[in-house]
């Protein structure tokens, strides 16, 4: 029986963390991280697609989105704690997990911190660590957004600033543009409902992105790993996901030549079916 709800758990520091859970009761769970700035609720587009393939989302807002207390000075690794505490709240003992563009070092973070209940991990679009040896971090990233994280790297006023210039259509691509009209109009909605209460949340992120992610990614090799990532990135370059690929040991890699930041999610069957095998693999051996 397919289900929808969502909730808030309190944790022992005194925040809320808004949770939700979409999909066949009986499915895989499968967490979802949500990029910068979005809520966490599950993906709309990719639903129906998901639970042909026995999956069931589970996700919440990461701080100050939503309905999550804000937790100012968190690193990428906090988000590994919330994620248990959910998943114990609703009975869920292991799970795979996802995560597109900002949510990619935070799905990333769950499959290094907790090896022994993360079965798979799918990083779609992900900043690689900030410094990564070998890699030119801000190369080839559209005008807009490096300059919001140059600012970020220079600290939180200056982030709050440069938050504040108008946003920069080009880091998108023409494909972004159109998925983003189309297929994945979905984002506007929960963009939206990110910045409902100001800009804090998004700030949060971004300077978590450029200072220590307190987890190595290489240790999210524990389980199978897939970096997926679109040859024409302007908001995340590729060479991110190719550094991610490099540095975690065994990881998959698909590049999608054509596609951007946004339009690259329209492979999500292929990331899914990578994912539905890999479970699949785990439960068996």
């Amino acid at each position: 029986m397919p289900m929808a709800r969502e909730g808030d758990l309190s944790r022992p520091d005194g925040r809320i963390v808004h949770w939700y859970e979409d999909g066949p009761a009986d499915g895989v769970p499968l967490f979802w991280h949500h990029g910068t700035p979005n809520i966490g609720q599950p993906p709309g587009p990719l639903m129906s697609p998901a639970a042909d393939r026995g999956f069931r989302w589970v996700s919440l807002d990461r701080p100050g989105y939503g309905g999550s207390t804000r937790r100012e000075g968190r690193c990428v690794a906090d988000v590994a704690e919330d994620v248990a505490a959910v998943a114990d709240e609703l009975g869920i003992a292991r799970f795979a997990v996802a995560g597109h563009s900002g949510g990619g070092p935070h799905a990333l973070a769950c499959g290094a911190m907790l090896p022994d209940r993360v079965l798979a991990t799918v990083a779609v679009a992900s900043l690689a660590p900030y410094g990564a040896a070998g890699l030119d971090w801000y190369g080839a990233m559209g005008a807009g957004g490096r300059a919001e994280l140059e600012a970020a790297a220079i600290g939180p006023a200056a982030l709050r600033a440069q938050l504040e210039a108008e946003w920069d259509p080009e880091m998108f691509t023409d494909e972004d543009h159109g998925v983003l009209a189309g297929a994945w109009s979905w984002f506007g909605g929960i963009v939206k409902a990110a910045m409902a209460h100001g800009p804090d949340a998004m700030v949060d992120d971004d300077l978590a992105y450029v200072t220590d992610w307190g987890f190595d990614p290489a240790d999210a090799a524990a389980n199978p790993v897939l970096i997926a990532h679109g040859g024409r990135d302007r908001v995340v370059p590729m060479t991110h996901g190719q550094w991610l690929a490099a540095a975690i040991p065994g990881a998959g890699w698909r590049a999608y030549e054509g596609d951007g930041h946004v339009s690259v999610l329209l492979h999500a069957d292929d990331l899914l079916d990578w994912l539905a095998g890999a479970v699949e693999h785990r439960k068996v051996g």
